[in-house]
């Protein structure tokens, strides 16, 4: 039976009165690729550092593999965490800083040059050992650190958004890469990121965090074609949520519904039926923006509300895109591709008894 890696049960953090993680439990499973999502602020940084050892929780527990670390320090917990700033050492060379942990463990020289060199390879810089960081790209220095942490061979491995200081061509080509990496060395990688769409790439399964709690957790695809919340559907990807009038008039049914934006086609003629299998409605484009491959449109709904609209420049250019600002169009989309998405009922007020 598959192994679990992480429990967290009844987490908490307070800060004096701000309370920065408010209940969190979660379970993550050996060899999962898991991803803490959210805006910042969110708690899931601090949900991270609780399971490092850096943060102590106000409540709940912290295992690993089974075992309560809750009051164990960093050293004694079976984990390595990457940071954004990668924390080299300037005046060691590659291989130096990727073996400092085996010799600050007494590990014998000649096993900590195996191992240094075996942890390069994983990460694909073999021959750069006795290079120093400053010779280094960016994200060659983002898998020196990476194999410092693999070296020690830990059974998690924490990464606090690390991909944050790279440039963006450089942060997607080490999104495949760390992806491939984890499932070459099989550990469980716990990364932390307020991207959405570098959690959508890499993960196995990802957590959505909102003002310290954890709003939905699941696949990739089940977070982004099926939100939970309406927070989940306006933070993973763009809102497109129809309620109200809108909806019952669109839709058809009361309630509140997301509907991706690549899921809705664009047409000209605002009157022209919807066709076999599909549905829609008409409204007024308020903006175009100009992707490159692709179109975002902006379009203000006679039903009310406004919908966003992406589609694929397979046949138009930037000149042709301009004469749809202020236009009259249609939108038009399959019925299953609008959600519904339930609305949290917020709890009723519980009144403070007045003194005696």
């Amino acid at each position: 039976m598959e192994g679990m890696a992480i429990r967290l049960s009844g987490l908490r953090k307070s800060y004096g009165r701000t309370e920065a993680v408010a209940g969190v439990d979660l379970e993550i499973p050996d060899g999962e690729f898991f991803s803490m999502l959210g805006p910042s602020g969110s708690g899931k940084t601090t949900v991270l550092r609780m399971i490092a050892g850096f943060e102590t929780p106000s409540a709940g527990t912290v295992e690993l593999a089974g075992r309560d670390v809750t009051r164990l320090a960093p050293f004694e917990r079976d984990v390595h965490t990457v940071f954004q700033d990668y924390a080299l050492f300037p005046h060691m060379t590659v291989e130096q800083n990727v073996a400092y942990g085996l010799k600050v463990r007494r590990a014998p020289k000649a096993e900590r040059l195996v191992r240094a060199r075996a942890a390069l390879a994983q990460v694909r810089l073999e021959g750069f050992g006795r290079r120093r960081p400053a010779e280094l790209s960016g994200g060659q220095r983002q898998r020196v650190a990476l194999a410092r942490a693999l070296v020690g061979r830990p059974r998690v491995l924490l990464l606090d958004e690390p991909l944050g200081a790279l440039d963006l061509k450089l942060r997607e080509q080490m999104q495949v890469e760390l992806k491939a990496i984890q499932r070459q060395v099989g550990i469980t990688f716990v990364f932390v990121t307020h991207d959405q769409e570098e959690a959508l790439t890499m993960s196995d399964r990802i957590a959505v965090f909102h003002q310290g709690r954890i709003e939905q957790v699941g696949p990739p695809g089940e977070i982004y074609e099926r939100p939970a919340t309406p927070f989940v559907a306006g933070f993973v990807g763009t809102s497109n949520l129809l309620s109200g009038r809108a909806a019952r008039t669109v839709v058809g049914a009361p309630g509140t519904y997301s509907i991706r934006p690549e899921k809705i086609r664009v047409v000209k003629d605002p009157d022209e039926p919807a066709g076999p299998g599909l549905t829609g409605a008409a409204g007024t484009v308020a903006e175009v923006v100009y992707l490159g491959d692709a179109t975002r449109f902006l379009v203000d709904l006679d039903a009310g509300g406004r919908l966003t609209a992406v589609q694929q420049n397979l046949e138009t250019s930037a000149a042709d895109l301009a004469a749809f600002r202020g236009a009259r169009v249609g939108l038009r989309w399959r019925p299953a591709h609008a959600v519904p998405v339930p609305v949290p009922v917020p709890m009723p007020e519980v009144p403070t008894p007045a003194a005696p």
